[in-house]
């Protein structure tokens, strides 16, 4: 059962709990109601309301996948929010890929894992996660944020959905051990991929060329496959490819 710490402020809770990583339990879950300076993917900051939303990284100890499997984490942690956030507002909810997790095309958690590695193996994974909930106005430029209140109309207690996400999270990865309960994992993920339906998007690559496009695949270390409008097949990381919604690349 994971165990949890809150912390009165801190600048990243990712960046507090890998300080101290090596002198904590597995489970061990930081949440701060203030967190001035959190991360996200590609180096974005990731703004949140004092004491409205949930900051918070969990720590995982030597989880039972190998490190070219590591995503199979980021599946986990993706599909646990989005069956919480379903069980608080509702249907709507996707994964935009990697992790993202969206309510229509609007963006209502974000989240960064570090792994640090022994050899082949994950030795710990930190997994932080921010999520909207009680914070009806957002002021920086992010373009399409949402948060629980802006979909609900009502509040929603911050500890309850805590807890039932970081439960779900490690029920997930323990069962990662089992060769059937991954297959199964992705299956889930890719059917709660974000417009994953087998029709042509805009995407825009790091060279900030356009392209329309399907998605074709994910392989276990993360990578997307994108089956472009003349048929051939690109393989692309993180940071290479981009969703394009209402003319802004996200």
């Amino acid at each position: 059962m994971p165990h949890y710490i809150k912390v009165s402020q801190t600048a990243s809770t990712n960046t507090y709990l890998s300080r101290l990583a090596a002198t904590l339990p597995g489970g061990t879950v930081i949440y701060t109601p203030s967190q001035t300076a959190g991360r996200g993917q590609k180096g974005n900051s990731w703004e949140s309301e004092d004491g409205k939303n949930l900051t918070f990284s969990l720590l995982l100890k030597r989880p039972p996948v190998k490190a070219r499997d590591q995503f199979y984490l980021s599946e986990a942690a993706a599909l646990a929010v989005v069956e919480a956030l379903a069980a608080e507002a509702g249907d709507g909810f996707t994964v935009k890929w990697p992790n993202d997790v969206y309510w229509q095309d609007k963006k209502a958690c974000g989240m960064l894992l570090e792994n640090s590695l022994d050899g082949t193996d994950i030795a710990t994974c930190v997994v932080g996660i921010g999520i909207n909930v009680n914070q009806e106005r957002f002021v920086s430029d992010a373009p399409n944020p949402v948060s629980l209140i802006n979909i609900t109309g009502h509040e929603h207690d911050l500890m309850s959905l805590l807890k039932r996400v970081c439960s779900r999270i490690e029920q997930l990865v323990d069962s990662l051990g089992d060769e059937e309960a991954r297959r199964d994992l992705h299956r889930r993920y890719m059917a709660a991929l974000y417009r994953n339906d087998g029709q042509l998007h805009p995407w825009e690559d790091a060279e900030d060329r356009r392209f329309m496009a399907s998605v074709a695949g994910i392989a276990p270390d993360g990578t997307l496959t994108l089956e472009h409008e003349d048929g051939t097949r690109h393989d692309y990381l993180f940071k290479q490819v981009k969703h394009i919604i209402s003319g802004v690349s996200l």
